[in-house]
């Protein structure tokens, strides 16, 4: 539980769980020329600090202008209105994520294009998987 795992284009692997579990799988998410293959615990990664009081950052992958974290919102945590240069989709991991389009409980997934704006905050506090710059128009 916790393991954020990135394979690369043309790998291949065997999932399993012996007491079953729950998979956030996203295919075809990789540019070709990454080839570096990611395994990280996120249970035992530290925290850095975010850019933004209330916010915590666990930094998972990067490459070109592509980055991947884990960003963890204390309750009452809001963040300045931004433009996200290249796109970002979010995947709320536990607690709402909100922002002036609406809430969004654990397991809700958005998808903000490139140049798309918005004021987000947290009331009760989330974490959510965020990555970003890889829906740049084309």
């Amino acid at each position: 539980a916790g393991t954020y795992v990135r394979n690369p284009p043309g790998s291949s692997h065997a999932p399993w769980c012996a007491a079953g579990c729950g998979l956030l799988v996203k295919h075809r998410q990789i540019e070709p020329p990454d080839l570096q293959q990611v395994s990280k615990h996120t249970r035992s990664t530290a925290w850095l600090p975010g850019v933004a009081a209330g916010l915590s950052v666990m930094p998972l992958h990067s490459n070109g202008g592509e980055n991947v974290a884990l960003v963890r919102w204390d309750p009452g945590t809001h963040f300045h209105r931004h433009t996200h240069w290249g796109g970002e989709e979010i995947f709320v991991v536990s607690g709402v994520f909100e922002d002036e389009q609406g809430l969004y409980p654990a397991g809700s997934w958005l998808r903000n294009p490139h140049l798309s704006s918005h004021t987000p905050f947290s009331t009760e506090g989330c974490v959510i998987l965020v990555k970003t710059g890889h829906l740049a128009a084309l």
